[in-house]
């Protein structure tokens, strides 16, 4: 039987997949958040889940070090899908890809008179994409982390950011401006393994696809 690996995050999109996996019959048999192995035995001996950051889940599976994965389509968007297979929205960590400035700036009026903005951002594709096809001219910075503080010091005049709540915007008086897109997590699998190994990895897309069908 060929065995196969899935690449998961920690935090909420390992969470939201238990679900998933349990209705394929696969159970982790370590909890991610307290263990500190990064490569978990499930409870079928063919199945093995590994834990990456969430922006490296696309690279391991497009390079086969694992066969499945679950990215969110932020992650999926700045690495452009090379070499994976999508088949699967799975309307999990569902959150929106927004534009959002300090409370008291003129977005729109900035728009219409073609000012260059700098955008704070660590999604460069897709910020760059979108303004593009807006025709505003962005001076774009990256950032890893802590996007709102860069236009309450002056860093950028606006930020591109994955937005859930809004209450994070609201405690340091930003607001929310333009949706860019929709966010949820996506099923991604090799190309190559789902030709070698379908008869393992088709059971589990389908089950997948069955469970958010509920």
């Amino acid at each position: 039987m060929n065995d196969i690996t899935i690449a998961l995050s920690k935090g909420r999109i390992f969470e939201d997949t238990a679900p998933l996996l349990k209705a394929a019959g696969i159970t982790a048999l370590d909890d991610p958040e307290s263990s500190r192995k990064l490569i978990l035995s499930t409870n079928r001996a063919n199945v093995r889940l590994i834990i990456v950051r969430a922006s490296d889940v696309p690279t391991y599976v497009q390079y086969g070090a694992a066969d499945l994965g679950i990215a969110g389509k932020d992650v999926l968007q700045e690495h452009g899908g090379a070499g994976l297979y999508q088949p699967l929205d799975l309307n999990i960590a569902c959150c929106r890809m927004m534009v959002a400035v300090p409370e008291g700036f003129d977005y729109d009026s900035a728009v219409r008179q073609g000012a260059r903005l700098r955008i704070a951002t660590k999604y460069v594709q897709t910020a760059r994409e979108h303004f593009a096809d807006k025709g505003v001219h962005v001076d774009l910075i990256k950032l890893y982390g802590s996007m709102e503080l860069a236009p309450l010091v002056g860093l950028a005049d606006a930020i591109v950011d994955l937005v859930s709540s809004g209450n994070t915007l609201r405690a340091n008086h930003l607001k929310a401006v333009e949706e860019i897109m929709p966010i949820s997590a996506r099923l991604v699998i090799n190309q190559a393994a789902l030709k070698l190994k379908r008869d393992t990895i088709q059971p589990v897309l389908d089950a997948f696809s069955a469970a958010i069908k509920k």
